[in-house]
């Protein structure tokens, strides 16, 4: 089995380098509503979130493309992708920064910028431990 690397945050020139690149390679693709939401005072697990729309499925694809191959030319390895050939929403994992392309219904629905933009949205989400469900119910 492997062992996963725990995040490291880059340098604030770093990550200001790799939201550039990102945020280029976007507007070259001609994304729609590029948003860039700081997190880093609500997670450990990354520093920024970055989220475009797409006008087709074809196209958050060919975004997510040509993000995920910047990404590695600039020196930034994805660290994951997720999102199939027909998704309407496709993520990049960059590490610090976690990049979302998506169909505009699906950033409706899921609402990501609502999500993160309070410690209160987060906690409202964290899993009760199974004991805890149990005891209530007795």
């Amino acid at each position: 089995m492997t062992e996963k690397t725990p995040y490291t945050p880059m340098t604030d020139e770093r990550l200001q380098q790799c939201i550039e690149m990102v945020k280029t390679s976007l507007e070259d693709m001609k994304a729609k509503n590029i948003t860039v939401l700081d997190v880093a005072h609500l997670t450990d697990v990354m520093d920024r979130i970055i989220i475009a729309d797409g006008t087709s499925k074809r196209h958050v694809r060919a975004m997510a493309d040509t993000v995920g191959a910047e990404a590695k030319q600039a020196g930034f390895m994805p660290l994951g992708r997720e999102g199939g050939n027909d998704s309407d929403w496709t993520l990049i994992d960059l590490g610090a920064v976690v990049v979302h392309m998506m169909m505009p219904a699906a950033r409706e629905f899921y609402d990501l910028e609502g999500l993160w933009s309070s410690p209160e949205s987060l906690a409202a989400l964290k899993a009760t431990p199974y004991e805890k469900k149990a005891n209530k119910r007795n």
